[in-house]
């Protein structure tokens, strides 16, 4: 007997708290929009959308950051990593930033980084002669742009396969 007053109790309690939040309209019964997501515009010029700060194309080697979707500043141009280190191609978001930074594991000076990708992947100042251990590497003048632009957070496209339009 008192096990089923419990459970009438609780099945009250529950179509109580249910009918509260339907009638102040805080629970939404709809379904799913019909069709696919529609993606943001891409910024002329770049293979990336509107929604990124910071925009990295590996097959033109070169970089762009942006401001409420326009270009604040770019290309320029930037060196990767290789077959063997590849920098990966993705949508990131910015999870910390290091003005004076040591690679733990190539013992690299990695100056005004900025990490984005699992792994340590990040821009930082470095040479564009040879290719990364897979992080983007820019100019001094360029690496402390993005340094002091880009905020923890921020979203960070890279992209391998799609052509730059506009």
């Amino acid at each position: 007997m008192r096990a089923y007053s419990r459970a009438r109790r609780r099945a009250a309690v529950v179509g109580a708290v249910v009918a509260m939040l339907l009638s102040a309209g805080s629970v939404a019964l709809a379904g799913p929009i019909p069709g696919p997501p529609v993606p943001a515009p891409l910024v002329p010029g770049t293979p990336c959308t509107e929604t990124a700060r910071a925009c990295a194309d590996l097959v033109g080697l070169r970089a762009w950051l942006f401001q409420d979707g326009e270009i604040l500043r770019g290309p320029v141009p930037i060196s990767i990593g290789d077959e063997l280190d590849p920098t990966p191609p993705g949508r990131y978001a910015v999870e910390w930033k290091a003005e004076d930074w040591v690679s733990r594991e190539y013992g690299s000076p990695m100056p005004f980084s900025v990490f984005f990708a699992p792994g340590g992947i990040a821009f930082h100042e470095g040479r564009l002669d040879t290719s990364s251990y897979g992080c983007i590497r820019l100019e001094r003048d360029n690496a402390i742009a993005f340094f002091d632009h880009l905020q923890v957070g921020d979203e960070v496209q890279v992209h391998s396969d799609v052509p730059a339009v506009g």
